[in-house]
C-alpha cells in the first residue's frame, strides 16, 4: 500500500471515529432523562385520570368559573395526584373566600353543562372517592359543621333547589364520619325562605345527629366512614324517579328511590318530625310544589362543596358554622385544617337526548359571583 493510499484510509478512520463521539455526545444523558420523566409526571392532568370533562365546567374555590377543565390545573383547588398506587382528582376548597352565585359557602365542583327535565330524564353519575380533610374548627351544635357535600343535583330554574345533596361529615376527635343525603323541597310560591332539607343516613349518622354545646360532638357512629376510606356512589334519574345506590367495602350496601315529579309534602302535616325540630324553629316550614321538581331543567354536580363557614351560629343553627377563616386566606386556613377536600378515582356520566343546554344558569350565578367580588 503506497502513501497516499494509507494517508486517505487513516483520515476515513479518524473522520469516522469523530462521527461516532460526536453521535455520543447528541445521545440524552441519564440526567437528562430523569429529569424528563419528572417533567412528563408535572403534565398529569385531572382529565387525564378521569377523561369526562366536556360535560362540565369547574367553579373554583375562590368562585371562579374556569369552564371545561381539559389539561387544566390549579394547585390551590384542583390537579391530580397519585397515592402511590393510582392516580386521583382533588377537589379542595377552603372554609372562607370568594363564593358563586347566591352560595355561603366555598366549592370546588364541576357543574354539568347541559340540564335535564326529571319526567323525561334517563341521565346518570357514578363516582368512587375518598373524603381526606373536612373542616377542624366549627361549632359542634351546627348540623352542616365539619361536613361537605361530594355530589349533587341542582335545578336550573326557578329557586334553583336541590333535589339531592350526598354529604359527608366526620366530628373532630372521631374516627369515623357520616355519609347521608338530603331532599330539599322545591317550595310552592314565588318565596323560597320556607325551604327545608329531609335527610337519609347511608352509613352512620344523618344531618341533625348534633353536639350539645359549642365543643361537645355527639357520640361517634359505629357503623361510618373514615377519613381516606373508599366509598362510591350511583345516581340515576328516569322517568321522574331518583334511585341511589352507595356502596363501600366491609359496609352494607344501601339504596333509596324518590319521586322527583310528584310531592309528599304538599301540606304542613306532611312535614316530617325531623324537619319540625331542624328547621322549625328557624321558620322554615314550607310546603312543596305537588308537582315537585316537574317541569324544571336539573343537572348534575361533583367535587367539593365546603358546608363549613365562618358565619355566625346566631344567624342560623344549622347551616352558619362560626367556623375559623382566617379573613379568607387560602394559605393559612390549609395549614390549620380549616379546608375541605375530596379526592375522586373513577367517575362517569350517561347524559340523556333530551338534555339542552345549561349556560343560562353559568350566566345568572357569573354574574352575581362578580358582582359580589367588586364589595
Amino acid at each position: 500500500m503506497n502513501k497516499k493510499m494509507i494517508k486517505s484510509v487513516s483520515t476515513i478512520f479518524i473522520f469516522s471515529i469523530l462521527l461516532i463521539l460526536s453521535s455520543c455526545d447528541n445521545k440524552p444523558k441519564k440526567a437528562d432523562k430523569k429529569e424528563a420523566e419528572k417533567e412528563v409526571a408535572k403534565t398529569v392532568y385531572p382529565s387525564d385520570v378521569i377523561p369526562f370533562f366536556d360535560h362540565w365546567k369547574l367553579i373554583l374555590g375562590d368562585g371562579t368559573n374556569a369552564g371545561i377543565a381539559n389539561n387544566f390545573e390549579n394547585k390551590d383547588f384542583f390537579y391530580a395526584t397519585n397515592d402511590k398506587k393510582e392516580d386521583w382528582v382533588v377537589f379542595k376548597s377552603p372554609n372562607g373566600g370568594n363564593t358563586h352565585g347566591t352560595s355561603n359557602n366555598t366549592r370546588t365542583e364541576l357543574a354539568q353543562v347541559k340540564k335535564w327535565y326529571p319526567k323525561t330524564a334517563n341521565d346518570k353519575l357514578t363516582a368512587t372517592l375518598k373524603v381526606m380533610n373536612v373542616s377542624a374548627t366549627g361549632d359542634a351544635r351546627v348540623a352542616a359543621s365539619h361536613a361537605v357535600v361530594v355530589g349533587q343535583i341542582h335545578s336550573a330554574d326557578k329557586h334553583e333547589n336541590e333535589p339531592l345533596k350526598i354529604f359527608y361529615k366526620k366530628y373532630p376527635g372521631h374516627t369515623k364520619g357520616s355519609v347521608f343525603w338530603h331532599y330539599e323541597i322545591n317550595t310552592a310560591g314565588e318565596d323560597n325562605s320556607g325551604r327545608w332539607d329531609y335527610s337519609y343516613a347511608v352509613w352512620g349518622d344523618d344531618f341533625s345527629v348534633v353536639g350539645t354545646d359549642a365543643n361537645t360532638p355527639p357520640e361517634e357512629p359505629k357503623d361510618g366512614i373514615a377519613l381516606d376510606e373508599e366509598f362510591s356512589y350511583e345516581i340515576e334519574v328516569k322517568d321522574g324517579i331518583m334511585n341511589l345506590k352507595f356502596t363501600s367495602e366491609g359496609h352494607e350496601t344501601k339504596t333509596f328511590t324518590k319521586n322527583l315529579i310528584e310531592s309528599e309534602y304538599t301540606t304542613k302535616d306532611d312535614i316530617p318530625e325531623q324537619t319540625r325540630k331542624l328547621f322549625g324553629p328557624l321558620g322554615q316550614d314550607g310546603v312543596e310544589r305537588k308537582e315537585a321538581y316537574a317541569g324544571e331543567g336539573c343537572f348534575f354536580k361533583l367535587g367539593t362543596y365546603n358546608q363549613t363557614n365562618g358565619k355566625s351560629p346566631e344567624v342560623n343553627r344549622n347551616w352558619c358554622s362560626g367556623a375559623e377563616t382566617h379573613g379568607g386566606d387560602v394559605k393559612k386556613q390549609y395549614a390549620d385544617g380549616n379546608y375541605a377536600e375530596v379526592w375522586f378515582k373513577t367517575a362517569s356520566i350517561t347524559i340523556s337526548s333530551n338534555s339542552v343546554s345549561n349556560d343560562g344558569y353559568f350566566s345568572k350565578n357569573d354574574l352575581l359571583y362578580q358582582k359580589e367580588a367588586k364589595h
